[in-house]
């Protein structure tokens, strides 16, 4: 993830709860999501300057620090919800009911997807469904094990090169995305932070070493790419300069016409999704897994069109 990326979700994750808890302090505000002082202050001058066309006092959300207390105050334009398309409502209701699935959704949340979907699906459950693999007695265990802050050994096979290694990690967090599970920690073995999927781990034991747990863990989404990864070699016109700032990428060559990066990745079919969103706009300079899951993909689609 970017740092443009992360830094919006970390404000859009602080300013709720600093709404809700009035008369938070600095410290608490910087022990929970993970800011130091001058982070913090910088945020809050970002989203002072943040509002609608007029840029008046009521268009502009206040956000200030006052004897150690951090304040935000929204716009006046927020005191009435705003009317979201049907195309809004839908999407931001799949988003709810995915994070149900997860089995990781707060009774809060869980609530307010009831009812949102009294309103947008009323006729009940068989309109719209979401379904995220569900959670398995490895899911538990690794869960279990970060909570009691205790080291696991697991058997692992890597795609990227194909063998299985036996590693120690200390688990922080496991979380789903894009349809699959995922062990965030860091690995003795490797001496640095992984991501790992767990449908690749082949066995796990829970050890009796321990370790202080993280306070915040960080989310896979902003993973550092390992050896385990795939690697593709892409050619970016452009108009796809974008795929730089947003994906974990080493560029290789930027002629000024177009750029070449070195992509890194989980699982193949992800670069193929993105090949394929980008058209012409990219095209695939090297990497064997890609080509094959681009081609697998593409079949699916024509045979798709052919039905």
């Amino acid at each position: 993830m970017s740092r443009t990326a992360t830094r919006l979700t970390r404000i859009l994750a602080m300013l709720p709860w600093v709404i809700a808890h009035p008369g938070s302090t600095v410290e608490e505000v910087c022990e929970r999501f993970g800011y130091t002082a001058r982070e913090l202050l910088a945020d809050l001058d970002l989203v002072f300057v943040c509002g609608l066309p007029g840029y008046g006092p009521g268009d502009l959300m206040v956000a200030y620090v006052e004897d150690d207390t951090v304040v935000v105050d929204t716009a006046d334009y927020f005191a009435s919800a705003p009317r979201l398309s049907p195309a809004e409502s839908l999407a931001l209701l799949a988003a709810g009911l995915t994070v149900v699935a997860s089995g990781q959704a707060s009774p809060e949340l869980r609530s307010a997807v009831d009812k949102l979907t009294r309103v947008v699906a009323p006729e009940g459950d068989d309109v719209l469904t979401v379904d995220v693999m569900g959670t398995s007695e490895l899911t538990t265990a690794l869960r279990d094990a970060a909570a009691a802050g205790r080291a696991v050994e697991i058997e692992y096979m890597s795609l990227g090169r194909g063998e299985r290694t036996t590693r120690v990690v200390e688990p922080w967090s496991v979380s789903s995305a894009m349809g699959n599970w995922y062990l965030t920690g860091y690995c003795r073995s490797a001496g640095d932070e992984r991501v790992f999927r767990l449908d690749r781990i082949r066995g796990v034991q829970v050890l009796d070493d321990r370790f202080e747990p993280a306070a915040t863990a960080p989310s896979p989404v902003g993973y550092t790419p390992s050896e385990d990864d795939v690697h593709a070699l892409l050619r970016l016109a452009p108009s796809a300069r974008w795929v730089a700032e947003y994906y974990p990428v080493e560029v290789v060559e930027d002629d000024g016409e177009g750029l070449t990066v070195r992509f890194a990745t989980y699982d193949p079919m992800g670069a193929a999704r993105l090949l394929i969103r980008l058209g012409d706009q990219a095209h695939l300079v090297e990497g064997v897994e890609v080509k094959a899951a681009l081609e697998e993909l593409r079949s699916r689609m024509l045979a798709r069109y052919a039905d």
